[in-house]
């Protein structure tokens, strides 16, 4: 399929995502009721839904979901691994322990930022410490080192989760178990302008790096000997690829699979050109979370099922036919 073919295809769902999860939720609005709303005509419980509510909740669904495709596709460019995905250095992991530790020792209520930020400050810890082992060999970033760094690293966050959540309240418990599993309900414009804050330039950033990001992915020596920086490439990519995770991880919880389903269904029908898979990773994973967040809101309406759990189901059995797939071909 052509790269631009599938650009449209995608901005046309986009588009009808975005309108579906405007208008439909716990309660339904006709489409001139939304039209309305937007214009500041209406009633003020229509408006206050539609652009309070709905509105930043659907903006903040594709800024997650874009950033978190595009930093699947990053990840698998330099890890040069099908199945990595933005939550393979333990990120999430260290997200978690910060929203942990806050909601245990009841710091939450202190405002409504202390949680993302703590949250943010946990993966930024995961970050530092992973990149410091794997660099702790010499100047060059050993991508096998980095991996096992992550895999040890979430490892230990999820024994320190296990032992805050042990002895705390059940009310801790419950709450620090739906933040785990990732929600958009707490969406709010200061929300999706702290989350644009990062992902946008971050995304554009990204963007720069598709040539050096094509050659690293055929492998370090021959990119190093057609010109590549591959070391700095490789740090600056791995960082701004990871703070985009985390800065999404801060708001709106643990959302795993993006980064690992809609990069490859991109690949499979473009290639492996990050000129285009990397923008068109962007628009399908904003796509999918939009989608995803709309059915969890509408499965089992008026409760709302956590978006953790419908990416999950999406993305588990995607995982098991690569990870089949990958051991065939080994």
């Amino acid at each position: 399929m052509s790269r631009w073919t599938l650009g449209a295809i995608l901005l046309v769902l986009l588009s009808i995502a975005i309108v579906l999860g405007v208008r439909f939720g716990s309660v339904s609005f006709a489409s001139g009721d939304v039209v309305g709303a937007l214009a500041g005509r209406g009633d003020q419980a229509t408006r206050d839904i539609v652009v309070q509510i709905r509105l930043p909740r659907v903006m903040l669904a594709i800024l997650i979901g874009g950033g978190l495709a595009i930093a699947g596709s990053t990840f698998q460019a330099l890890l040069r691994n099908p199945l990595a995905e933005p939550y393979i250095l333990g990120i999430s992991g260290g997200a978690s322990v910060g929203a942990v530790i806050v909601l245990a020792f009841g710091l939450a209520a202190a405002g409504s930022w202390v949680l993302p930020l703590a949250a943010f400050a946990g993966a930024l810890l995961a970050i530092v410490i992973v990149f410091r082992v794997a660099s702790a060999t010499g100047r060059a970033m050993d991508v096998r080192v980095l991996l096992l760094a992550g895999v040890v690293v979430a490892a230990f966050f999820s024994a320190c989760i296990a032992f805050i959540l042990s002895v705390s309240s059940a009310r801790t418990v419950q709450s620090a178990m739906l933040w785990i599993m990732g929600s958009l309900a707490a969406a709010d414009w200061r929300g999706v302008t702290v989350t644009a804050a990062y992902t946008i330039p971050a995304t554009l950033l990204l963007l720069s790096l598709a040539r050096p990001l094509n050659l690293m992915a055929i492998g370090e020596e021959t990119a190093y000997y057609l010109g590549a920086d591959v070391e700095g490439v490789k740090r600056l990519a791995l960082a701004v690829a990871a703070l985009i995770t985390a800065s999404g991880v801060a708001v709106a919880g643990v959302i795993g699979f993006v980064g690992l389903v809609v990069p490859h269904a991109v690949r499979l029908l473009v290639g492996s050109d990050h000129r285009a898979l990397l923008p068109l990773s962007f628009l399908g994973g904003a796509t999918f979370l939009t989608l995803a967040d709309l059915v969890a809101r509408l499965a089992r309406a008026p409760t709302e099922i956590p978006i953790g759990v419908i990416t999950a189901f999406v993305g588990v059995p995607f995982f098991l036919v690569l990870l089949r797939r990958s051991l065939t071909f080994s």
